[in-house]
């Protein structure tokens, strides 16, 4: 198919993402198209200005060269404490065509240094600056208020639980839509610690990981505000308010202590995870291998969820005969979890998926919203603010319909982008 074919397929797929969203919608009446036009306009503005400015495409790349630069950092610990499974020097000689590259103690304890860092720019002030630029930006251009703006834009380097806590007095005088939103943007991206392991997984896979992932959880949030305002409209005043800073060091050790302690917490839970989602896929596959072939492959998990959502792939704006494959990745994730799902990109066969197709599926899959984040969000958000919970387990699931569309979303647009060269 031409570029032209696959961009009108893209535009196709915005628009169904956007009537879909107002078809299901709370409250048709009350919303906003204008400002939901606005909001896509907006997200398609950041995406061309991170990926088609030189200056701002070199500011990426320049992340991209300070994480390899954290990976070679964590290595010379890694190493120290694992030894050559650490990647230290072998003790043996390798043999021809072996994979010496173990996950669990080469790349995954990254994430206990980045959560460290994050904790300690925490402390010193940095990150709470970058994240008042954001909270400043999405407040003006999007319509929101003070409050929902600040846990917006931290949640482009926070976890779904994280990024809430700096509005946590607030949460208990949100609208529904504004608790919705929080939801959704939780669901549409990911977190800096958990995103520097995609880029892991992914690297030759796409071009440039880090700054590809970085730049979907950029665009992903006005998607996320935009659906969530559809789905469930704004109704009444919004919440006024400014960042509340919900750590309290004496130092900057205890800071990179702290951070530590919860970078350990989630490798120990991303490890448990990935043996036990994996295991399962494996198990349901050994299962599903007992019935009939399809077109002469085994039947699997991973060949009924393509061709489920094989047309949700396509209107991404991948080519029908890469949709199948696609469609299984959507699926993994939501299922399972987007960091199965990227192992999964990162293992197809190559040719399977096109280069464009590879990075439109990346944008798609860099989000938290999977039926665990249900409950992570009820557990999380919960205890935060427990006379909602019951508002929140009620929200659950239609958060997890709204944060895929977001991701879907940005999946599209640089796949249009792309095509336009």
């Amino acid at each position: 198919m031409t570029n032209m074919g696959l961009i009108i397929q893209a535009v196709a797929g915005l628009t169904l993402f956007l009537f879909l969203a107002w078809l299901f919608s709370e409250n048709r009446r009350q919303v906003n198209i204008k400002q939901a036009l606005l909001g896509v306009a907006i997200q398609i503005a950041l995406a061309i200005i991170v990926t088609k400015f030189p200056v701002v495409r070199s500011g990426f790349l320049w992340i991209g060269d300070g994480v390899m630069a954290l990976k070679d950092a964590t290595v010379a610990g890694t190493s120290f404490v694992f030894g050559y499974l650490g990647g230290g020097d072998s003790p043996y000689s390798a043999k021809e065509g072996s994979n010496s590259f173990i996950f669990a103690f080469q790349a995954l304890p990254m994430v206990i240094v980045i959560s460290a860092i994050a904790m300690l720019l925490f402390h010193w002030k940095i990150l709470p600056v970058i994240v008042k630029a954001f909270s400043s930006v999405f407040q003006r251009i999007l319509g929101i208020g003070g409050a929902l703006g600040v846990c917006a834009a931290a949640k482009i380097f926070l976890g779904q639980t994280e990024a809430p806590l700096l509005v946590r007095p607030y949460l208990s005088k949100f609208t529904r839509s504004e608790l919705f939103t929080v939801m959704t943007a939780g669901m549409a991206t990911t977190s800096i610690s958990i995103m520097v392991i995609y880029a892991m997984i992914l690297q030759g896979t796409i071009p440039d990981p880090i700054a590809h992932i970085l730049t979907a959880s950029i665009i992903s949030i006005p998607a996320a505000i935009t659906i969530s305002r559809i789905l469930i409209p704004q109704v009444g005043e919004d919440t006024s308010g400014h960042m509340v800073v919900p750590y309290q060091f004496s130092g900057s050790m205890e800071a990179i202590t702290q951070g530590t302690t919860d970078g350990m917490k989630l490798y120990i839970n991303i490890i448990a995870m990935l043996i036990v989602f994996l295991a399962v896929v494996a198990l349901a596959n050994s299962i599903l291998s007992l019935f009939p072939t399809v077109g002469g492959e085994a039947m699997s998990l991973q060949l009924i969820l393509g061709y489920l959502l094989a047309p949700l792939a396509w209107f991404l704006g991948i080519p029908w005969d890469e949709a199948v494959p696609a469609g299984a990745l959507l699926g993994k994730k939501t299922i399972l979890n987007e960091l199965v799902a990227f192992v999964s990109l990162a293992e197809l066969p190559k040719g399977t998926l096109s280069i464009k197709s590879g990075l439109i599926m990346t944008y798609a899959l860099a989000g938290f919203a999977n039926l665990s984040s249900i409950g992570i969000q009820i557990g999380g958000l919960g205890s935060m603010v427990p006379e909602r919970k019951q508002e929140i387990i009620h929200l659950g699931l239609k958060a997890l319909i709204a944060g895929t569309i977001a991701s879907c979303m940005s999946g599209a647009i640089i796949g249009i982008l792309h095509s336009i060269g």
